[in-house]
């Protein structure tokens, strides 16, 4: 293996493993608001139980994201330095705003939500949860707008400099508005809340399967399943349908290699299973006559430019990219009847907290939409191959001419071990405190450090001052 092919695994492997965690945090920072509301509201000590119980939760989550994470910043330096100089002009505002408006805002009131709930007053608890929330948001819009700018990149010039070719920004609105941002956000965005609606729904159900804390399993249902029901009804033919019609007029050569279309075609079909036989030009598997059409165009008889209408060096990895496509989508549709069955199970006087079979499907949902956000990732990053940004740079030429293929390999066992350890260290986190479940309003109002594991209370404890 060449020094590229090991960087492009390093990048995809740390990118992949972190896009585990923003996701949740965006979605469960949205769900403990609703929370924090229904508290003020009713007054009712479950939404308080559960908030203590959930922003313990969402700071291993947030925890983990950020460690994985910072990862990628490093690795354009070191791997991809070429790259890194042609969009270093435009990038640099877009990361910074990233750290300055959004990322500080988040880091600078988690303090007050992890360790203020029993010390500030709620509604002073809730608005540093909304603006911790906020914050996640807002990180994710400049990130994905950097990322869209890479798609389909727009308010720069291309200029001959000492360091050599580089992209210099000439309309900040535009760049930030690139023609790919709005679909891809709220796409992005609905796909979180409904990861971390699908978590909580989950632990809602386990609750409910193991016989503990029952009360607190069905208000946590109560809140995520409207949530999730409402947004994967939306997210495929609303939200999923403008990013595929943004990926038509922008990215044609990606939407053949999404769908496998050979050949440009009048009232194209669109596969929901199948296989891409690229040697013969073939594309096999099960089909809906004209939806492709109708889904890009909005008609029927539209024409869908197939993939021989490019040159081949222009084509993206064909399989990795309809394969991971047709996985998100499907597994996209799956979520719609996983809602579905559980809102009517929850309507058909309150079955839903009995049936075991429909709350074993809640308790694995969460593990579907984690793959979904994923395999979409991945769809995006495959389809823009052989483009490292859109028809301006390759991502052959964007790697570095200096580092050895042995160095690559060598961080790649390192972040394979060190990913796997971290990977254990939150599942099993994760697990010992939705075994252990939330504590008793009583307990966690009595601790000064409510959002610390009981260990570190205990220490806390020991050095208190005594009268």
């Amino acid at each position: 293996m060449d020094q590229l092919l090991l960087s492009r695994i390093q990048f995809g492997l740390t990118i992949s493993y972190h896009f585990i965690y923003p996701p949740l945090s965006m979605g469960l920072g949205l769900l403990l608001v609703i929370i924090g509301i229904n508290y003020l509201r009713t007054r009712d000590p479950k939404w308080r139980q559960l908030s203590f119980f959930w922003v313990k939760v969402y700071g291993l989550v947030f925890a983990i994201g950020v460690a994985t994470g910072i990862v990628q910043e490093f690795e354009f330096g070191t791997n991809w330095p070429e790259y890194s100089r042609f969009v270093g002009n435009i990038f640099g505002s877009l990361l910074a705003a990233e750290g300055v408006f959004a990322f500080f805002l988040e880091g600078g009131f988690l303090g007050l939500m992890l360790f203020g709930g029993n010390r500030l007053g709620p509604r002073l608890w809730l608005l540093a949860t909304f603006l911790v929330a906020f914050g996640a948001h807002f990180s994710a819009l400049w990130i994905v707008m950097a990322n869209s700018w890479m798609q389909t990149p727009a308010g720069y010039v291309i200029q001959q400099t000492p360091m050599g070719t580089q992209a210099f920004m000439t309309d900040f609105l535009t760049t930030m508005l690139t023609p790919s941002f709005i679909p891809r956000i709220l796409h992005t965005l609905v796909a979180s809340w409904m990861t971390g609606a699908a978590l909580m729904l989950s632990v809602g159900a386990w609750f409910l399967l193991r016989r503990k804390h029952v009360d607190l399993g069905k208000a946590t249902i109560r809140v995520a399943l409207p949530v999730f029901v409402i947004f994967s009804i939306l997210q495929v033919p609303l939200f999923g349908a403008e990013q595929a019609k943004s990926v038509t007029h922008n990215q044609p050569v990606k939407l053949a290699a999404m769908e496998g279309i050979w050949e440009d075609e009048a009232c194209a079909p669109m596969t929901l299973v199948g296989w891409v036989d690229v040697e013969n030009q073939s594309t096999y598997g099960i089909k809906i006559p004209c939806m492709l059409s109708f889904l890009a165009y909005g008609d029927i008889n539209a024409t869908v430019q197939g993939l021989n209408s490019f040159p081949a060096d222009v084509w993206p990895p064909l399989n990795l990219t309809f394969q991971s496509y047709h996985l998100m989508i499907n597994l996209g549709v799956l979520f719609i009847g996983i809602g579905v069955l559980a809102a009517l199970f929850f309507f058909w006087d309150r079955r839903l907290w009995t049936n075991r079979f429909v709350l074993w499907l809640l308790v694995l949902t969460v593990f579907l939409t984690e793959i979904a956000t994923i395999v979409g990732w991945w769809t995006a990053e495959f389809g823009r191959q052989p483009w490292i940004v859109w028809n301006l740079l390759r991502t052959v030429d964007a790697g570095s001419p200096v580092l050895a293929a042995y160095q690559v390999l060598l961080s790649n066992g390192m972040f394979v071990v060190l990913y796997s350890i971290l990977f254990v260290l939150f599942t099993y986190l994760l697990n010992e405190k939705i075994q252990h479940g939330p504590d008793p309003l009583e307990k966690v109002e009595e601790h000064p450090v409510g959002a610390l594991p009981d260990t570190f209370r205990e220490i806390f404890r020991r050095h208190e001052p005594r009268a």
